[in-house]
């Protein structure tokens, strides 16, 4: 057999089809009497092989039922209709080959209907992503990073890669990850923050990154991750922060109806009805959601906890919003790159607030050199330490702001799943380093 000539399961025509190659993994083998029913999957859906001893001969055929579920398994055969299968045709095998057989028994059912706790599917994560409903999650992700590439580069940006290995971090604190390098001290990035700052200065004018991002944090909750996804843009000659909602709120929503167009069959075996959110998404302040909060019973001081967030979320969706900004925080809260309102405590910064939870955070950046340097000094930051960033803005730095959203929350929320991980293809937390 030539697999080069393979076709997958939703490629067959049984109207033009007379024999086909198909491989895949072998779901089940049912027996009923002299006839054999073989469920062989791939990624597109399920065929069956519908093996007749006296068509195959005795030892062809006993040896055929013989394999262990989900061993790999190539046949070529005729294609016939049957109204009794599901896909309204079957392949009667003239040739078959194991490739490679699965060891029994398995360390976790596919198909089986008994529940698999996450630390066992995670720990045989090839066999847990054979399972249609995991494997979904993965394909509308897929959609959805797609959708948003084609927004943002729509709208003019150019997609970039930066360092991940790093001399300072540009958040600091204890969420960094240290590693030698070469003798040296050095950092796993926590976000590409200061180098698409430095590329506004180069007259690219608008970038986006989607790359993967480290926070030392030691968080054990079921939306945090010490290596996550992280898409971050940054644009120019921006009036306000609220150029980048604009860009944010549109990427969101077109990620989302990407989703609800191309992926009907997977949000099918996953019984999701997505639904884009109310646009335009409100823009409270963070003084607004704080007197919010506090007619709710909830004592906020400088930021929103989970809770508080989790309480927002059910007052904005008595609004009838799934999606919300949180705008101008108090600038003490913010990184040093946030721009202050004015000289009031507050900032031109924002979260994007997603069915009670912070998707994204972002804002207005301090472009004025002197500006900038203070505002790291009140960080406690010795700006000497950040000459290779700080050189950008002495010589000709635009008005600038930007976002930085985390691509697995993203997905979580909107599809509605009890653990970041469970958008994950390998997750790594504070427990977790293998597979």
């Amino acid at each position: 057999m030539n697999l080069r000539d393979r076709k997958r399961s939703s490629e067959i025509d049984p109207d033009v089809d007379s024999e086909v190659i198909v491989a895949g993994w072998v779901q089940t083998i049912r027996k009923k009497g002299k006839i054999a029913f073989i469920l062989l999957r791939d990624r597109a859906g399920i065929v069956q092989i519908t093996a007749m001893k006296n068509e195959m001969g005795e030892e062809s055929y006993n040896a055929l039922t013989k394999v262990q579920r989900e061993s790999v398994l190539a046949v070529r055969g005729k294609v016939q209709k049957s109204e009794y299968v599901k896909r309204g045709f079957e392949i009667l095998p003239e040739e078959w080959a194991v490739l490679n057989g699965a060891d029994a028994p398995l360390p976790m059912g596919v198909v089986d209907k008994v529940n698999v706790e996450l630390d066992t599917r995670l720990d045989n994560r090839f066999l847990d992503l054979r399972r249609e409903e995991v494997l979904s999650v993965f394909a509308l992700k897929s959609m959805m990073l797609s959708a948003i590439r084609s927004s943002l580069e729509g709208s003019g940006f150019v997609e970039v890669q930066t360092p991940k290995i790093l001399k300072s971090g540009a958040e600091g604190g204890a969420t960094l990850f240290q590693l030698d390098y070469f003798g040296e001290k050095a950092y796993l990035a926590q976000s590409p923050q200061l180098f698409k700052q430095i590329l506004m200065s180069s007259g690219l004018e608008r970038v986006y990154e989607i790359a993967p991002a480290f926070r030392a944090e030691l968080s054990d909750t079921t939306r945090h991750l010490s290596e996550f996804t992280s898409l971050d843009f940054e644009l120019s000659f921006i009036k306000s922060q609220d150029d980048v909602m604009d860009v944010v709120e549109d990427m969101l929503d077109t990620a989302i109806k990407a989703a609800m167009e191309n992926g009907q069959h997977q949000l099918k075996t996953l019984g999701i009805d997505l639904k884009a959110p109310k646009r335009p998404y409100p823009r409270i302040t963070f003084e607004e959601a704080k007197a919010m909060l506090e007619e709710r019973g909830k004592k906020v001081e400088d930021d929103l906890d989970t809770e508080g967030e989790k309480i927002l979320g059910n007052i904005m969706e008595e609004k009838v919003y799934d999606a919300y900004f949180v705008v101008e925080y108090p600038e003490a809260e913010k990184p040093f790159y946030i721009m202050e309102k004015n000289g009031t405590p507050w900032s031109y910064s924002f979260d994007l607030e997603f069915r009670g939870q912070e998707l994204a955070s972002g804002g207005q950046r301090e472009h004025r050199p002197d500006v900038l340097e203070e505002r790291m000094r009140k960080k406690g930051l010795n700006p000497a330490d950040f000459e290779f960033y700080l050189k950008a803005f002495r010589y000709g730095m635009p008005p600038h702001g930007g976002v930085g959203i985390g691509v697995e929350r993203l997905v979580q929320k909107a599809l509605g799943l009890d653990n970041v991980r469970e958008a994950t293809l390998f997750p790594r937390d504070r427990f977790r380093l293998v597979p």
